[in-house]
């Protein structure tokens, strides 16, 4: 058997994500027939603590403190952004010109005019891109995807997504990164809202005009030695200095897709208590509807309009077995996978993307589409108007 190329992979950012990525990265090659190897070069992090405790563990062979210097190296061929979204931009665009392959997180930066930016950097450089929207990538989507693209839910007359979370509902709850605009850009808009906005693009069609309404529902936050972190941060009653919270807690907007008789609505929250990550979409067309819930992510409900009488009802249906295009890497039918399997299904795709012309992932252009929709949303939200997406 020839031995395949080798393409070797550094992740900037070992926190929450950056686990992530670095968990799809090693399950790759051992489960997928990629054109070529992913290696697990360098994980690289500002803090040496994370890279000290998490760099071997995770499959890594060398560890960094400084992100400028793997650019300088003809040995490194991807370079995957992990950080706070405030960081994106700048690694995003150096890397660029450097000729680096790049996975960034989402969203892709905290202003249209930095995402415009790195769109322009990486096609200036003829480099691969990818953001990571990994929900496209679950079974059920790419079942559902399948449905409206051979028109078996007929012509969409509803897309309504909410994406709740609660991790913020207690008022005790420390000052973190994603709680500051200046890190974060926005709060459950972006760091939420920006995936079912993707999944509506995806699967129905871009957003062409939106009102909506925001709301911070707890104003000041108190400020503890450490705000890195985000679900790893504990609540303090101990501290008495209090900081202004600049993003919003809940989104919720109303849309139109372009060059469609569909109307959409969005909801972002993170104050949604007893909703840990659900992230669901439902889509009533002509001929039937689907609902999906990212908790449950591995079925959905399906509406037959033509099923008889006696059969009308909502199904349960399994998308793992067979039929999805990832089926064949995992388990046997009935053998469940995971949110973590959605990133490996994304770094599947970018690495098989490296020699082709058409990518079957989000780029940075569907990322900068999504954040004309973000900007368009906080813009209907100040004028209380219907705002037309750029």
């Amino acid at each position: 058997m020839a031995k395949k190329k080798e393409v070797n992979v550094a992740v900037v950012g070992a926190s929450f994500m950056g686990k992530t990525h670095s968990n799809a990265w090693r399950k790759v090659d051992m489960f997928f027939d990629a054109p070529v190897k992913p290696v697990m070069k360098v994980l690289c992090d500002k803090e040496q603590s994370l890279l000290d405790a998490n760099a071997e563990k995770w499959g890594w062979q060398e560890s960094s403190t400084d992100w400028k210097a793997l650019l300088e190296r003809d040995d490194i061929d991807i370079i995957d952004i992990c950080t706070p979204n405030f960081l994106h931009p700048e690694i995003a665009i150096a890397a660029a010109k450097a000729g680096k392959h790049i996975v960034c997180e989402k969203p892709l930066a905290n202003s249209l005019k930095e995402a415009t930016a790195m769109q322009k950097a990486v096609d200036k450089a003829g480099v691969k891109h990818m953001c990571g929207f990994s929900y496209r990538f679950a079974p059920a989507i790419q079942s559902i995807k399948n449905m409206i693209d051979k028109k078996q839910l007929g012509e969409i007359f509803h897309f309504r997504a909410a994406y709740q979370q609660d991790w913020i509902v207690d008022p005790d709850f420390p000052m973190v990164w994603r709680l500051k605009k200046k890190h974060t850009g926005s709060g459950a808009l972006g760091d939420i809202g920006a995936h079912i906005t993707d999944l509506c693009q995806f699967l129905v069609g871009d957003v062409s005009e939106v009102t909506s309404a925001m709301e911070t529902f707890i104003k000041k936050r108190v400020v503890t030695d450490s705000d890195t972190g985000a679900w790893a941060a504990k609540s303090s009653k101990k501290s008495k200095v209090y900081d202004t919270v600049d993003v919003d807690d809940a989104a919720i907007f109303l849309g139109r897709i372009k060059d469609a008789n569909t109307l959409a609505t969005f909801e972002a929250t993170r104050f949604a208590p007893g909703r840990r990550n659900y992230n669901c979409i439902e889509i009533y067309g002509s001929k039937g509807s689907v609902i999906w819930n990212q908790e449950d992510m591995n079925y959905f409900q399906y509406f037959n309009r033509s099923d008889p009488d006696l059969l009308q009802g909502f199904r349960r249906v399994s998308a793992c077995d067979t039929g999805h295009p990832y089926a064949d890497a995992w388990w046997p039918p009935g053998h469940t996978i995971g949110y973590e399997h959605l990133f490996a299904h994304e770094m599947y795709e970018f690495i098989c993307g490296l020699k082709k012309k058409k990518a079957n992932y989000p780029t940075f252009a569907d990322a900068v589409q999504c954040q004309r929709v973000l900007e368009a949303v906080e813009k209907a939200a100040k004028s209380r108007k219907w705002e037309k997406v750029k």
